[in-house]
């Protein structure tokens, strides 16, 4: 993978790890129509990037995460990442397994799009407008509602923000929770992909810090976060402004049109 390769992967992780749309799903895609081999660096690099994402997070809500009188806030976080913690390690090498296979992807990106078509329907009692009113078990509710993003093509941010919704979030606190939420969650991804994950570099297994340190790893994953960092800033802004506006139904009909467009793609000329 080259650089300008590389670049546009990070793009495509910043404009869509935050929104309802799956970012998985899409980087799969950018990497099988830009013909980008899908090594392990490549996998390990669409993972770990992920981290100048959150990163933005951080940057956009600073004073949430460093306002350590408010221990609520990490305790809330904690437990709600806990499930897909648990969840993730036990099913890490079935959903590396679904990731090379782009056809029930489009399939789930699709029926995803269709949820959100009546997803401001089915959940209208919206009595929590702050995360300081969300208690213990919504959180752990939430982040077991985040663990349907295993699926690729599913979207974290969209599981997270309806399992919010659920528990009466408003739309802009139930996307606020999600994008707080997406911090140990990544955090925790990209670690486990860099430190403790072993990958089957031709025919070697090594770990992740090992493949950064072969050839331009190093510089591919340093900027690509940046890219990242700065494209989900933006990303970020502009989702709050469209749910807060339009609810769901752009990206559910977005979601739809894309999928049934790679669905034909892979079906008929892959």
């Amino acid at each position: 993978m080259d650089l300008i390769r590389a670049i546009i992967i990070a793009i495509i992780e910043g404009l869509t790890e935050f929104l309802p749309i799956s970012s998985t799903a899409h980087m799969i895609f950018t990497s099988s129509i830009f013909g980008i081999q899908e090594d392990e660096f490549v996998k390990m690099f669409q993972v770990s990037i992920q981290f100048g994402a959150i990163l933005a997070v951080v940057y956009l809500y600073w004073k949430k995460f460093f306002n350590f009188k408010n221990l609520n806030f990490y305790l809330k976080l904690a437990v709600a990442v806990i499930p897909a913690l648990v969840l993730g390690k036990l099913f890490d090498d079935k959903i590396e397994a679904v990731l090379g296979d782009p056809i029930p992807i489009a399939i789930v990106l699709i029926l995803g799009g269709v949820v959100l078509l009546f997803i401001d329907k089915l959940f209208k009692v919206h009595t929590i407008d702050d995360e300081k009113d969300v208690s213990y078990k919504s959180a752990i509710i939430i982040g077991f509602w985040q663990c349907l993003a295993m699926m690729p093509g599913t979207s974290r941010s969209a599981a997270s923000i309806i399992g919010g919704m659920q528990q009466h979030l408003t739309r802009k606190a139930a996307a606020e929770f999600s994008f707080f939420l997406a911090v140990p969650t990544m955090l925790a991804v990209t670690v486990y992909s860099i430190f403790l994950k072993e990958w089957n570099h031709d025919g070697t297994m090594q770990k992740g810090y090992d493949l950064l340190l072969q050839g331009e790893h190093l510089k591919l994953f340093l900027i690509g976060n940046v890219v990242a960092f700065v494209v989900a800033v933006i990303a970020i802004k502009f989702f709050i402004g469209v749910l807060t506006k339009y609810g769901f139904k752009p990206w559910g009909w977005y979601r739809i049109v894309v999928g049934i467009a790679l669905l034909v793609y892979f079906t008929m000329f892959k």
